[in-house]
């Protein structure tokens, strides 16, 4: 049962941050949004660099950017809840029916990894060449974010048994 509860309580502790960065997102909309904004201008960048052909200069596209990484928020914090309280209502069930109940947690968790990796570490990072800003770099809090979702999701998809404390 303890570990059980721990996978159980891990997920919603992934849930519980994702709900706090939507609640950020939305009621602080400009602050993120000059990230966003920024990291699409490429307007912090190694002067005279060779990839400035990919900056997106139009406020639209900064929105359009913007809205989509609050949207992919919104469904991962929301499949996140529902795998954690799936989770719940199958903790006392046979290991059999715990571990199916895992499957809407693995793919919030899942979501989670491929935005930090696809939206921040591959598209900000490498495409707007992130990388080569001091001032609007958000690297190293997406490869943070990978990592603890990683963990999360490694310590989900151990496999069940009745036997297991």
């Amino acid at each position: 049962m303890i570990t059980r509860t721990a996978k159980l309580l891990l997920l919603c502790g992934i849930a519980v941050f994702y709900t706090l960065v939507v609640f950020n997102n939305l009621t602080d909309f400009d602050s993120n949004y000059q990230f966003v904004r920024h990291v699409l201008m490429m307007d912090t960048t190694f002067p005279g660099n060779h990839g400035m052909w990919r900056a997106l200069p139009l406020p639209v596209e900064h929105l359009i950017f913007y809205f989509g990484i609050i949207a992919w928020e919104i469904a991962t914090m929301l499949l996140l809840w529902l795998g954690g309280w799936r989770l719940l209502r199958a903790l006392r069930k046979p290991a059999v029916e715990f571990h199916r109940a895992k499957r809407i947690g693995i793919t919030a968790l899942t979501l989670s990894l491929l935005m930090w990796l696809v939206a921040f570490l591959a598209v900000g990072a490498e495409w707007f060449l992130m990388w080569q800003s001091h001032a609007w770099n958000g690297q190293e809090a997406a490869f943070r974010m990978f990592t603890v979702v990683g963990i999360v999701l490694i310590v989900l998809l151990q496999p069940e048994s009745e036997s297991q404390p």
